[in-house]
């Protein structure tokens, strides 16, 4: 299975085009000899087409160079390629690699032929004068066959040229003589389009002025379903940043309840979001965890490090970490997280038929906020000593409750920002702020506990322990020492607030 991004550019081409000289444009030395190839692409989707709505493309070709699987997705302005090779020449299903990585926007609904394209190519390399390959133009027959619909075939030529080792540069200078020549850039974002014609689906109509609301909805479950393939993959960043989508969907259904589709069972939904939080959770904190154990050991001097206590930190992070992982696959390919989406699409398109003033954001966002104020000052009040009646919080467990308080008020500036402005984005950063020191003391208890637990596996293998204990009480201290902060980063955040609110 293989990755890679594809920078490409299509035009359409009139019947009398000719491919102009090349050489000379665009660090082009030469233009090697034609490639005739034969290329037969039966492409796959949903019965509703839901792959194509999302722009990406799945396809299983035979002939050329790379026959097989390929899918393709969106990736900034350009398209990311993920190539997997057919198992059998007779292979008609999908391959597991492939239907894992489109499981989200499929929504799990099963994947069916719905275009046959058969491709007449005809494939020159430019090469540099190093003979390097700058980029590869093809020159197409294509005839298409739709399998979705009464859509008749069709036939025309156009043209194709994809980046290889040039640079941007060099695509541009290529593009400029290829339109000099008579070519256009093309219409249609596909072949596959042109092949389903009316059938291809359009970009859905929005409203006119959808609310922030509705926006930073959308904006969380479409990070969601983006990040679901490097999740898949292991990619730390798309863990990280999928799970920041789930957090900031439960923030607002807490935060701005009222305001939401009447329709929606939304204790329901925010804990079926909450279960998906945990599970990308726990592999997140688990790398998180294991990159801040390393450096705290390797922080100390070598004569107070005793015993193996590097490698039984990597052991039972490793054994953690992959559990973690297991079930994270596990959970995205459940029915769970599938119908979780779909309850998802509807709650979105929901909510972008709410009518919301600016007025209602901004009193939702405030008592959030406020909240988050109390909660603080609820710890602030309390014992540093646990208390001794059961049931009753500790004070940092209330610190804990004001951490996740202002993360809420943060999540709520942030998506009144586009109607509030920079004073709304200035607040934003000033509660992110504060939550980093609380977030800093929460993450000495969880790591103090966790040095614990190693200190008591490693005494009960007949290691020594100390080092250990050392790193625990340091992670005490520093929770300590970080909460002198808390009093500065709290006033910055109260005067940014009474410019906004």
């Amino acid at each position: 299975m293989a990755g890679k991004l594809e920078v490409e550019r299509k035009y359409e081409v009139p019947a009398d085009f000719a491919l102009p000289p090349l050489a000379g444009i665009g660090g082009v030395a030469s233009v090697g000899d034609a490639d005739d190839l034969r290329l037969d692409a039966t492409y796959y989707d949903t019965a509703t087409l839901r792959l194509a709505r999302g722009r990406v493309t799945l396809r299983r070709r035979t002939g050329g160079h790379d026959a097989g699987w390929h899918l393709k997705r969106p990736s900034g302005g350009d398209r990311s390629e993920l190539q997997v090779p057919a198992s059998s020449s007779r292979q008609t299903k999908p391959p597991a690699a492939v239907t894992a990585q489109v499981r989200a926007l499929s929504r799990g609904e099963a994947l069916q032929p719905v275009a046959r394209i058969r491709t007449h190519r005809i494939e020159r390399a430019l090469r540099a004068a190093d003979g390097s390959t700058v980029a590869l133009v093809a020159e197409d027959s294509v005839n298409t066959e739709s399998l979705h619909g009464s859509r008749p075939e069709r036939q025309w030529r156009e043209l194709e040229i994809e980046l290889v080792d040039g640079s941007r540069s060099a695509l541009d200078d290529l593009d400029a003589a290829l339109r000099a020549a008579g070519a256009r850039p093309a219409a249609s974002p596909s072949k596959l389009a042109q092949a389903l014609g009316d059938d291809y689906p359009a970009a859905p109509p929005s409203p006119a002025k959808p609310s922030p609301l509705a926006v930073y909805l959308r904006d969380q479950r479409d990070a969601i379903v983006e990040h679901d393939p490097g999740a898949r993959d292991g990619e730390v960043e798309s863990v990280h940043k999928m799970r920041v989508a789930t957090r900031r969907l439960r923030s607002t259904i807490r935060s701005f309840a009222p305001l939401l589709p009447a329709g929606t069972d939304l204790d329901e939904l925010h804990d079926e979001i909450k279960w998906l939080t945990g599970i990308l959770g726990e592999v997140r904190d688990g790398d998180v965890m294991g990159e801040r154990l390393t450096a705290e050991v390797a922080a100390e001097p070598p004569e107070l490090v005793l015993g193996p206590v590097a490698a039984r930190i990597q052991q039972f992070m490793a054994g953690r970490g992959a559990a973690a992982r297991e079930q994270l696959i596990a959970g995205l390919d459940s029915p769970r997280y599938t119908s979780l989406l779909v309850q998802l699409d509807a709650f979105v398109d929901a909510a972008a038929g709410q009518r919301v003033t600016r007025k209602q954001l901004m009193r939702r966002a405030h008592r959030a906020l406020r909240r988050a104020d109390r909660r603080l000052a609820a710890a602030g009040h309390t014992p540093q000593d646990p208390p001794a009646l059961p049931g009753h919080e500790t004070r940092d467990e209330r610190l804990h409750e004001a951490r996740k308080a202002y993360k809420r008020a943060r999540y709520a500036a942030e998506l009144v920002a586009p109607i509030a402005g920079a004073k709304a984005t200035k607040l934003a950063d000033r509660l992110t702020d504060l939550q980093d020191v609380l977030g800093a003391h929460q993450d000495s208890i969880v790591t103090g506990e966790l040095l614990r637990q190693l200190a008591v596996q490693a005494y009960a293998a007949g290691e020594n322990a100390f080092t250990f204990g050392l790193l625990h009480a340091r992670q005490h201290e520093h929770g300590l020492l970080v909460l002198n902060d808390l009093p500065r980063v709290r006033r910055r955040a109260a005067k940014a607030a009474r410019k906004l609110y």
